[in-house]
């Protein structure tokens, strides 16, 4: 390249590199909240990455091949929306000047469904690092599954821009370590290496090396010393693409707020505008010479080169993707199939034969029989546990474990790593084309908690299964025993809980799940064997599904109404056969599910719950919390109220009041309150 044309190609470098500071200060400015500093500090590794190396359309942000961009700092937004605007994304520069309004399509951290080409929801850190792991193991899988030598369908990149703050918690050493132990080549990281944190200088509380403990998970990582060159970064995220044996991290020093002449390498300038005075002086010292939220033609004509280059990019995927489907029919129906969720006609039928089990049977062992039940016809159906699968029963029999060797096999492996499985599930969701499902004790959902409420917040349909649900869990004792887990499960906005009182209510919970496609459910299940109640139904599919039913009247005008759920139904049945013999007519009501419930119509929550029959009496081995709403103002509940102990568990049930005697105790006492 001859002196003249390398320095017109530096300067519209520097003026595309400073359109996007520009664009994010103006943003965070007239919001008046917001953090300037990582977009400031990380817009010449973002530009590089968007027009440089990422394969990405922008008017079809939804393709299946394309590479996947996290901000798992997502505190810097305004990075990834001036990125997306400019490169021509659906995200006009009125949505910029609404950043963090209300009903815009900015919000103060990314939000996944709310904004086109955002990949998933970030801001709490290490969540969206730890996503990106998940997408990288879907890529691997279908690869494996779909790809032909001569035909590769699936064939992309996972890239990821994170900070101190990502890598200061917990969730990032587990996914790293999950990734390094995979081979997972596909993924790249970028670490904004700016020193600077909310408090501070990141020497007050994180001084590790870094490259060095990713070197220890497996990573390939390499350092880049100046975050403004752009060819330095350019090379390094071709070197990491080159890398096929090792995810790759690169370490990248930057200035957090560069250009700012006062607020520079400064905590300040993390999480707050730098004031209108402050910009004009960034903007003076940069060589900006734009009003706010101004983009000169040159400018936005170089960005929009990415979306012809997309389009191109998809068009070569669609040809090869119409010779695959020539050649191998089935191969890419079944992948259509996998993208859109559509299942194979009777796919549940070997559900149905559950219910003919006769002997009592844990639900957590009635859950492994459904999964193996429906995973030769669901094939997508991908997943694994926390180092649990043989007390979980969430091994798929008729397949492999997906390793470095074998991308193909289904069953993850995650390791004791609650939290990553639980965001690797989420980013396996979010990548789409396999149904992701985890297992773990109930009282570790603790553990992954926050990965849960993101995926409820972003309507992922992904599967959760909780065993060893209550104080049953007996010897174990009370750190492994879950009292107070399914009501805070209940509290989150958008997730779905199940818990099933046999093998039938079990099957009909995975037929549901299966089925849904927009939110998560949460399978609760029993260590201890239950027996198989009596249904109506053949399969109980359409009882359940409504979240509540009932299961036995002697009356069509009852006494009163016990409502169980779980290993206690059996407990309210007994003791509504034993308070018949009294001549009190109970109705029985099992209600696996609030959440279905409350979805139903009035009529039909009418019918099930009186509102005339004020005598109520609830029975769940958990904390009461909640149930006021069923349980009514004349209503008794008898729940857990404390930690759990150290003894069999059906002693402890006993002692807990978890007996038929005790209900029927309730019970009489609730009637003669008059």
């Amino acid at each position: 390249m001859n002196t003249s044309r390398k320095d017109s190609a530096e300067h519209i470098d520097n003026l595309c590199i400073n359109a996007i500071r520009a664009l994010s200060m103006d943003g965070i400015q007239k919001a008046n909240s917001g953090h300037p500093g990582a977009p400031m500090a990380l817009a010449p590794a973002g530009y590089v990455l968007w027009t440089r190396i990422l394969k990405h359309n922008p008017q079809n942000p939804d393709w299946i091949d394309r590479d996947r961009f996290v901000l798992s700092a997502g505190h810097a937004s305004m990075l990834i929306y001036s990125l997306l605007h400019l490169t021509g994304y659906d995200l006009d520069l009125d949505e910029l000047r609404r950043f963090r309004q209300w009903s815009s399509k900015t919000p103060g951290h990314p939000e996944f469904g709310m904004t086109p080409g955002v990949e998933t929801t970030t801001g709490p850190l290490g969540q969206g690092l730890a996503n990106a792991v998940g997408m990288a193991v879907a890529e691997r899988h279908m690869a494996a599954v779909y790809n032909r030598p001569e035909a590769d369908i699936m064939d992309h990149a996972t890239y990821v821009f994170c900070g101190d703050g990502d890598l200061m918690e917990g969730l990032s050493a587990e996914a790293a370590s999950l990734a390094g132990h995979l081979a997972l080549s596909r993924l790249i990281v970028i670490y904004d290496d700016n020193d600077i944190s909310i408090e501070g200088s990141t020497d007050i509380a994180f001084t590790e090396d870094v490259g060095r403990r990713f070197e220890a998970y497996n990573w390939h990582v390499q350092h880049v010393d100046d975050g403004n060159d752009v060819d330095a970064i350019e090379t390094a995220l071709n070197n990491a693409k080159a890398e096929n044996r090792r995810p790759s991290l690169i370490v990248l020093r930057t200035h957090i707020a560069y250009g700012s002449p006062n607020m520079q390498d400064t905590a300040k300038a993390h999480g707050s505008p730098l004031g209108e005075e402050e910009i004009r002086l960034t903007k003076e010292n940069l060589g900006w010479k734009e009003g706010a939220f101004v983009v000169p033609e040159n400018v936005m004509q170089h960005f929009r080169k990415c979306a012809a280059k997309g389009r191109a990019a998809e068009d070569a995927w669609q040809q090869r993707f119409e010779t695959y489907r020539r050649k191998y029919p089935d191969q890419a129906a079944a992948f259509e199939n996998s993208l859109d969720g559509t299942l194979a006609d009777n796919w549940d039928q070997a559900l149905s034969l559950l219910s003919e089990t006769k002997d009592p049977i844990a639900t957590r062992a009635a859950s492994g029989k459904a999964l193996n039940a429906i995973a030769p016809q669901v094939p997508n159906l991908v997943g694994g546990s926390a180092d649990l699968a043989p007390s979980t029963k969430t091994y798929i029999e008729a397949s492999t474990d997906f390793t470095p060797t074998d991308r193909s096999g289904r069953n993850i492996r995650f390791g004791v790593r609650e939290h990553a499985m639980g965001a690797l599930l989420s980013g396996m969701a979010l990548h789409k084309g396999v149904r992701p499902y985890g297992g773990t004790f109930l009282v570790f959902s603790d553990y992954m908690r926050p990965t849960i409420r993101l995926a409820a917040l972003m309507k992922l349909p992904v599967i959760y299964v909780f065993t060893h649900d209550s104080i049953a869990v007996g010897e174990d004792g009370p750190t492994h025993q879950p009292v107070e887990q399914i009501a805070a499960l209940r509290a989150i906005p958008g997730l779905v809980v199940i818990r099933p009182a046999d093998i039938t209510e079990t099957a009909a919970a995975w037929r549901l799940a299966v089925m849904n496609g927009n939110r998560p459910i949460a399978l609760i299940m029993s260590r201890q064997k239950l027996p198989v109640l009596q249904h109506s139904d053949s399969n109980g599919a359409r009882q359940l599904e409504k979240g509540a039913y009932i299961l036995a009247d002697t009356r069509k005008t009852p006494d009163m109404i016990i409502i169980a759920t779980g290993a206690e139904v059996h407990l309210a049945l007994e003791a509504g056969r034993q308070l018949a013999e009294k001549g009190i007519a109970a109705r029985i009501v099992s209600m696996p599910s609030w959440e279905l419930f409350d979805e139903c119509d009035a009529d039909y929550k009418r019918r099930i719950l009186p509102p005339e029959i004020d005598r109520r009496l609830v029975v769940e081995a958990g904390v009461p919390m909640g149930w006021e709403r069923y349980a009514g103002a004349g209503g008794t509940i008898l729940g857990v109220n404390r930690f759990g102990a150290s003894a069999p568990g059906g002693l402890l049930l006993e002692k807990f009041g978890f007996t038929v005697d005790n209900v029927v105790r309730e019970a009489m006492a609730l009637m003669d309150k008059g």
